[in-house]
């Protein structure tokens, strides 16, 4: 192999060992936001919990409006 097209095959795969590892830098941030994002739905969908009354315990079908 002659030394020229050693040098390309050298720079060709620093080029993708550099973007390589921006990929990975990215999926890095995105999986961190994700689980940010996981985290606060979590928090929102255990207030929402503490706060709602199920259906079956507010006042019963039957009771008769209050000017009966």
């Amino acid at each position: 192999m002659n030394d020229k097209r050693f040098e390309e095959i050298e720079t060709k795969l620093a080029y993708q060992e550099h973007t390589i590892q921006e990929l990975n830098d990215v999926i890095y941030q995105q999986q961190q936001q994700i689980d940010k994002l996981e985290l606060i739905c979590r928090r929102h969908s255990d207030t929402l919990k503490e706060f709602s009354v199920p259906m079956d315990q507010g006042k019963p079908q039957d009771e008769k409006p209050p000017h009966y």
